[in-house]
């Protein structure tokens, strides 16, 4: 296929020319070459489209048509990066972040067709608009450009007025991408809040299912953990302090949580609620909640060395128990909350009330779930509100 460098890149109707100034950085051959006049149309100012300047990617081996692209999309208030090769160009792609992308086709280590794959094969570069600028004006050109994801052609000689318009309408669907994203981060952020980062994934991939009003029954296992002997200690200290102490421990408690992927639910004054099976279920989904509560133990003991934190007097009792429960968003379209709801929840929170400062308490249907864990079966006890007895097993923070 002959090379067809030759061909000026803007039409001679673009105006009056001026000789490039000594210094330009058309370097020293470029010196006396005639340029187009470069003016700044009002209309083209790519500078409103963000509330930045926009950042262009110009690779062309031409070191003049590279230029004058540069000399047309700075005047009209745009970032320009330029590169003079393939591989060159996918460093700056991946280094700078360009908002869009204008490629000639030939070019030396890589054309501008592999470089068009490889951007839009890269997470990081995959939605940067990509416009090819040839010569090349085939129909088989244009479709082999759009089959490796390019999204605009444009055939030199081209009129610098029509390719600053099709930029400008692309820096604009590009804008509207990065909302779409941010929000998206956004969303993920509060997501990462509540649940591991892998639930949050399923979450997504089914945001119609998970975000409205529903309950679906599934087997889970629910854990309550609080502070014991709390209401003394707010009692012996200032506000701050209480407030400094509870997200201390709370901060570590929850990271616990997410380690053993659960599902945490809700704060509950000095306590917090969590549960695991749901939104995405294990073969061992009571064996991570009994090691979270281990951990939780082990980790709130080490909290005392700190120097920083009084949390002399304190312990953490912790409950657990396994079945069937409600699981789905509870509330109103305005304000819901994702959590569990049933006779599993109860019995859970029954036996954390009755765990003493260090212990663990959980529920025969749990400990059957479990396999290593060393527990010790107490009698079965009679929980307020329910008529049948539970026969809990009991961890001490002792024997860990």
């Amino acid at each position: 296929m002959p090379k067809t460098k030759d061909v000026p890149a803007l039409k001679p109707s673009m105006g009056l020319a001026e000789k490039a100034p000594s210094g330009d950085k058309l370097g020293d051959q470029a010196k006396g070459v005639a340029l187009p006049k470069v003016f700044t149309d009002p209309a083209m100012d790519l500078s409103s489209v963000f509330d930045r300047k926009p950042r262009i990617l110009v690779a062309d081996d031409d070191w003049l048509n590279r230029d004058l692209l540069q000399a047309y999309l700075t005047s009209s208030g745009c970032e320009v990066l330029t590169a003079s090769n393939g591989e060159e160009a996918l460093r700056q792609a991946l280094s700078y972040s360009p908002d869009l992308a204008l490629i000639d086709v030939q070019m030396p280590k890589m054309d501008g067709l592999e470089l068009c794959r490889r951007l839009k094969a890269t997470a990081a570069t995959r939605f940067v608009p990509v416009v090819i600028i040839t010569a090349l004006d085939s129909e088989e050109e244009k479709l082999n450009a759009f089959e490796v994801g390019a999204d605009d052609f444009i055939t030199k000689p081209y009129s610098s007025i029509v390719l600053l318009a099709r930029v400008r309408s692309l820096l604009r669907i590009k804008l509207l991408h990065d909302e779409v994203e941010s929000r998206n981060e956004l969303l993920r952020e509060v997501l990462d809040r509540y649940v591991a980062e892998d639930v949050a994934d399923v979450i997504l991939t089914d945001p119609d299912r998970y975000f409205k009003l529903y309950g679906e029954t599934r087997p889970v296992t629910v854990l309550f953990a609080d502070i014991r002997n709390f209401v003394s200690y707010t009692e012996k200290h200032t506000g701050p302090e209480v407030i400094r102490t509870l997200n201390h421990v709370f901060e570590g408690l929850s990271r616990v949580i997410f380690a053993h992927k659960g599902t945490f639910d809700k704060y509950l004054g000095d306590g917090l609620m969590a549960f695991y099976g749901a939104p995405v279920a294990g073969d061992d989904d009571a064996q991570r909640a009994v090691a979270t509560a281990v951990e939780m133990q082990q980790l709130f003991e080490q909290m005392r060395d700190d120097p920083d934190i009084d949390l002399k007097g304190l312990g953490l009792g912790v409950g657990l128990h396994s079945g069937e429960a409600i699981v789905g968003n509870i509330g109103s379209s305005r304000v819901m909350d994702y959590t569990v709801v049933g006779d599993v929840v109860n019995v859970a929170k029954r036996l954390h009330d009755k765990a003493k400062r260090g212990q663990i308490l959980f529920s025969t249907e749990t400990y059957k779930e479990l396999r290593g864990v060393k527990a010790k079966k107490l009698r079965s006890v009679k929980l307020a509100g329910r008529q049948k007895q539970v026969t809990p097993y009991v961890i001490s923070v002792k024997d860990l």
